[in-house]
């Protein structure tokens, strides 16, 4: 019998496969084509403290190896995710992750807050938002910042928080110690990296935010090597994400330290890409005669 079972800050997961936020919404329009119930977690698209409308339109632009998104994290507020989606993901044998986003440290810690009591597992906060006092820089882009935002959380939180780490920086682990000197009690990386398109025929920007994250294969080696990077620099558990297309991507990700994996940008080419990674994981595990899938973790030095 092999294990896929794995622990981050005390919660137990099937399995380290999770998605990725953003790329699921809650779940609902994807459980046509997924079983839930076979997922480690759900991740949920980002939620604030009110309903953000996100960016004009277009906001999707495909690119080489991926896509670029400038959605500007569209949701419709706590309230309505309180009231219709958690009672959804309920349904399901699979761990909550709420992905919470803000524009100002308030914007976050009421959101936390509101969620204390809420039958979800762990929070996922976004620390690639723009930082709106701060002159629009992402809280995530300042250690400084990332410490205090993770302590400010921590004071909220009824449940164990997770900072996602944008990798939109000079030094990662510099970030990750930060967070983890916080209180974080795990990571999540990488968020997705800043890049362009130009419509050479249109001779205009291919989203009408000019700038947009790019995610998809194309990342996957520079997340492969952060992962790699903040595993070893700090001792909280971290979520491996960028550009994880099958198994071999998750696994790799695995071995570099992640304790689990969140699949994003698969979601849209393939619908049933989570539970593919899944059945190659366990896979992997018999061929390679590996009884529990811990011992994979960080196994390369």
């Amino acid at each position: 019998m092999i294990s896929t079972k794995v622990q981050i800050a005390g919660v137990e997961f099937k399995n380290p496969v999770m998605v990725a936020s953003g790329t699921f919404g809650s779940g609902e329009e994807f459980s046509e084509f997924v079983d839930l119930n076979r997922l480690g977690a759900v991740v949920t698209k980002g939620v604030a403290n009110v309903p953000w409308p996100g960016n004009p339109t277009p906001r999707i632009a495909e690119v080489y190896g991926g896509m670029l998104n400038a959605i500007g994290l569209q949701n419709p507020g706590i309230d309505v995710f309180v009231n219709r989606d958690i009672p959804f993901l309920k349904k399901y044998d699979t761990k909550i992750i709420v992905n919470v986003c803000g524009r100002s440290t308030e914007d976050y810690c009421e959101v936390v807050e509101r969620l204390a009591d809420q039958p979800v597992d762990l929070l996922e906060i976004n620390i690639s938002c723009p930082n709106v006092k701060e002159g629009g820089i992402a809280f995530g882009q300042n250690p400084k910042s990332v410490e205090a935002i993770t302590k400010a959380c921590k004071k909220h939180a009824g449940q164990p928080i997770i900072m996602k780490l944008s990798p939109n920086v000079t030094d990662i682990t510099e970030m990750a110690k930060a967070a983890e000197a916080g209180g974080a009690d795990a990571l999540s990386l990488i968020n997705t990296l800043t890049g362009m398109k130009i419509d050479v025929n249109k001779r205009t920007f291919a989203l009408a935010n000019k700038t947009g994250g790019l995610s998809g294969p194309a990342i996957h080696p520079i997340a492969v090597r952060m992962v790699y990077q903040t595993a070893r620099a700090v001792s909280v558990p971290v979520i491996g994400m960028g550009g994880i297309m099958n198994a071999e991507d998750a696994l790799e990700m695995i071995l570099a330290g992640a304790t689990a994996v969140s699949v994003g940008t698969a979601n849209f080419t393939n619908p049933y890409a989570t539970e593919e990674i899944i059945d190659g994981m366990e896979t992997y595990l018999e061929q390679n005669k590996i009884a529990d899938i811990r011992e994979l973790i960080g196994a390369v030095h």
